[in-house]
């Protein structure tokens, strides 16, 4: 019989859709306040893969990624969730979200993204949010499943988690030390 244990902290990363580049300090500045520094802020990146967004948000819209440096209980990921939902809502103009804010957990073995949005391949966490283990790590890369979402499966994204899953192991070393 395996013995109940304790889930090791995983690495809180939160993937940020913006319409407008003015808006890339204050977002962080929230996510500072609420889940400590930033260890590390991607480039912004073009969003182009889905017009999804579009109606809300407008067009034009730029992915920036963000990961805290404080690690996290992953049995916390449903309030993460809840709380950068409240967040989009108040950087909206109108009723119109001006950020989208999808908070993920990067371990060493996957990386997870937080939906409000049921799904076969989906599992329910808590208050109506979902878990999606959106890439797995395998052959020294992230690599995508049937259900990813295809900006997620690019090069360029599972780079900019690839650097994050390397901060994050080198902080799980310094906490076996």
């Amino acid at each position: 019989m395996g013995r109940i244990g304790v889930f090791p902290p995983h690495k809180l990363v939160v993937c940020t859709l913006i319409s407008s580049e003015d808006l890339l300090s204050p977002v962080r500045k929230a996510l500072e306040n609420r889940f400590g520094p930033i260890d590390y802020q991607s480039p912004l990146i073009p969003f182009d893969f889905t017009q999804y967004y579009e109606e809300e948000m407008g067009t034009d819209l730029l992915r920036c990624f963000f990961s805290v440096q404080t690690l996290v209980d992953p049995s916390t990921l449903s309030q993460i969730k809840i709380e950068t939902n409240r967040m989009e809502e108040s950087f909206a103009v109108g009723g119109n979200r001006r950020v989208n804010l999808d908070p993920g957990l990067l371990a060493l073995s996957r990386f997870v993204l937080a939906t409000t949005k049921e799904s076969g391949h989906r599992i329910p966490l808590r208050d109506g949010i979902w878990g999606e283990i959106t890439l797995l790590y395998m052959k020294k890369d992230f690599q995508p499943l049937p259900w990813t979402y295809p900006d997620y499966a690019t090069r360029v994204y599972r780079d900019i988690l690839l650097t994050i899953r390397a901060l994050y192991k080198e902080q799980l070393k310094q906490l076996s030390r």
